[in-house]
């Protein structure tokens, strides 16, 4: 990737969900425009229902848009077959989200390990335990490696969640509302952590989050309303 090629850029992105025999689709999202920068940090925000993990999962390529151009790296992703988008999400994007989907029958070490299958046991160039290790370390999660999920607390198994989201060195990280499930002092803690690896690993962030305190941690800070996405972070 150039310097002049952002990371990310969405071109006249709209979504809309058609019901069973209605005759128009509403609109979740209309002519989003979004440009982000290698490296940058970035808070979604708005009204419950406005489109907010919509956006997030047509940047992650869990969903298309029914219009406009999703850009990584410069690729159109519109071209992607579903295998080359499902290859494209392990290597390159990583995502955490409210609830921490780790396998109640796996350790710790074996849950931030299970991305890497598909990598043949590589993560960014590295052997993937040694970098599991090293980023549980990181976390405060040396001491727990054997630990299954059940065993820690909410915050514990959110940072746990966030390294196995960066196992395979991705480019991108996205979050929906990460700190959703968190009591107060452990959402600040993850919002702390999510900004220091930001800047520690030079992975772009990218949060939908209804937290103020979270928001205001990011780089900047964006508000979709009306299927649209602005500048500031109005109400929540």
């Amino acid at each position: 990737m150039s310097d002049e090629t952002p990371l990310l850029e969405l071109i006249d992105v709209g979504k809309a969900y058609a019901a069973p025999g209605a005759a128009d689709a509403p609109r979740v999202l209309d002519g989003v425009r979004l440009t982000v920068q290698a490296g940058e940090s970035l808070a979604v925000v708005g009204p419950s229902g406005c489109g907010k993990s919509t956006l997030l999962n047509i940047i992650g390529t869990l969903d298309r848009p029914t219009t406009g151009q999703v850009l990584l790296d410069g690729r159109d992703l519109s071209t992607l077959s579903d295998n080359a988008l499902a290859a494209l999400r392990s290597r390159e994007i990583g995502f955490v989200f409210q609830l921490h989907h780790l396998l109640p029958q796996c350790s710790i070490l074996e849950n931030v390990l299970l991305p890497t299958l598909a990598a043949g046991g590589t993560a960014g160039g590295t052997d993937a335990e040694s970098r599991a290790r090293r980023l549980l370390e990181r976390v405060g999660l040396s001491h727990r490696l054997s630990y299954r999920p059940g065993e820690l607390s909410g915050g514990e198994r959110q940072r746990a969640a966030v390294v196995r989201a960066l196992i395979n060195a991705p480019k991108l990280l996205l979050a929906d509302e990460p700190t959703g499930s968190l009591d107060r002092t452990s959402a600040e803690n993850l919002g702390r952590l999510l900004v220091e690896l930001n800047r520690d690993e030079g992975v772009t962030l990218i949060v939908v989050t209804h937290s103020r305190e979270l928001a205001g941690m990011m780089g900047r800070v964006l508000s979709l309303r009306d299927g649209r996405l602005g500048e500031g972070g109005g109400e929540t």
